[in-house]
């Protein structure tokens, strides 16, 4: 379960894990604090574990759900893009609605959803803010 990214990275996640050194860039979008903020998907692997930076993939979001970033330039400790990242789950029961900003999954998380830590899914992909 490597290609643990927002919906709209998934492909690009695929292609990521898949490809060699020398494989090219390409380019999705993330939610953070209620905004879209882009994002370039590198080919360059981090040791599991070892993100820094919060990413909440939503495993069974509603449509149009893309990965949360906790953090961006200019807001926080933010270290390049050195995603930690964490799967967030609607429980049963719960129709899905979009979550956008780390707060938003922090306040889902008092019933409406699980957010597990997947530490094999870390990686690194720097945002622009926008």
């Amino acid at each position: 379960m490597r290609s643990l990214l927002t919906p709209a990275l998934v492909a690009a996640a695929a292609l990521f894990f898949a490809l060699p050194a020398a494989a090219t860039t390409s380019k999705g979008q993330l939610f953070h604090d209620g905004a879209v903020i882009g994002t370039v998907v590198v080919p360059a692997r981090v040791a599991p574990g070892s993100g820094l930076d919060p990413l909440y993939k939503v495993t069974n979001g509603a449509d149009g759900q893309l990965g949360i970033a906790g953090v961006a330039p200019g807001d926080g400790p933010y270290h390049g893009g050195r995603w930690q990242v964490f799967l967030v789950t609607f429980a049963d029961g719960v129709t899905p609605y979009l979550l956008t900003s780390d707060e938003a999954v922090a306040a889902a998380a008092a019933g409406d959803v699980t957010v597990t830590r997947a530490p094999d899914a870390d990686f690194r992909c720097p945002v622009q803010p926008g």
